[in-house]
């Protein structure tokens, strides 16, 4: 009885003790512009993201209509002509900082092999990337950027707007993540 009395206490104080930072408003940009034409860039500022600092983990969820475009027409296509977003309405990521290590951090960056899968449109894509991550305070702020190409999710870009809309899409990411209580 004792031993499956410290084996409960082991396994919920093992939950627990896990540490996670979390945010629902972090921002990604992505900008997929030719010189020339007129920008195509849009902003997400309500991006879920949550870090388990034990091991590195990240998952991150935004919903594709949650970018928002300087011309509404613009965010329109995106969504009906390009996205589908109503068939497809969120994008993913799951991966992993590697060798993350919360007790190196510091107010100044620190660069991590940020690895892993986005869904985009149902499909899935392993990403490496580097990013920067530091301490704000008691916040921990997340950096990066990696690009992508529309043929990798299956975007059909019309030959009419070809040539005006980028081979690679860059996205950026900022997450300003707190701990979750």
């Amino acid at each position: 009885m004792k031993k499956l009395i410290l084996w409960c206490m082991l396994f919920v104080f093992g939950i627990t003790s896990a540490q996670k930072y979390y945010t629902k408003t972090g921002t990604t940009n992505f900008k997929a512009s030719v010189e020339a034409f007129e920008p195509v860039e849009a902003t997400s500022n309500s991006t879920t993201v949550i870090l388990n600092t034990e091991n590195g983990d990240l998952a991150a969820l935004l919903f594709i209509k949650s970018f928002h475009f300087k011309v509404a027409l613009m965010e329109e296509h995106f969504n009906e002509n390009y996205m589908d977003s109503d068939k497809y309405p969120k994008a993913t990521f799951k991966g992993k900082l590697a060798n993350f290590d919360m007790s190196a951090l510091s107010s100044s960056p620190k660069e991590y092999t940020l690895e892993g899968t986005i869904t985009v449109r149902g499909k899935t894509k392993e990403i490496s990337t580097k990013a920067n991550v530091y301490l704000e305070g008691d916040k921990i702020m997340i950096e990066s950027f990696f690009s992508v190409k529309p043929q990798d999710f299956d975007i059909d870009i019309p030959s009419i707007v070809r040539e005006k809309i980028a081979k690679e899409i860059n996205l950026t990411l900022n997450y300003e993540l707190i701990k979750k209580k």
